[in-house]
């Protein structure tokens, strides 16, 4: 058995046995056994169109504007702007910005 995290509950002997009763009478929860399995069809074949959206994803921007760089800034500094919540980044641009060109 794996190791748990220290405040994991595990349900009693009796408690394990109420809940499966309670999903053996429960008439929606359907037993995945063999023969379902074997009657399941792949994802591409029941709903393609859905498959290939998801795959598809957001792709590459027409005319990128940004840069992602790996930066290291002083601590002070990146909880100088993230007090000010969500946006942080983008007021650390716009200062960077500032700085360098004058002009936001």
């Amino acid at each position: 058995m794996p190791k748990l995290k220290p405040d994991t509950i595990v349900p009693t002997p009796a408690e394990d046995a109420a809940i499966a009763a309670g999903i053996a009478a429960d008439p929606d929860a359907e037993e995945l056994d063999d023969a379902w399995f074997a009657s399941a069809r792949p994802a591409a074949v029941v709903d393609p169109d859905l498959v290939e959206h998801v795959r598809r994803g957001r792709g590459k921007q027409k005319a990128p504007t940004k840069e992602q760089v790996t930066i290291r800034l002083d601590t002070d500094i990146t909880a100088h702007f993230r007090a000010a919540g969500p946006g942080w980044q983008t007021r650390l641009n716009d200062t960077l910005r500032r700085a360098v060109f004058g002009s936001p």
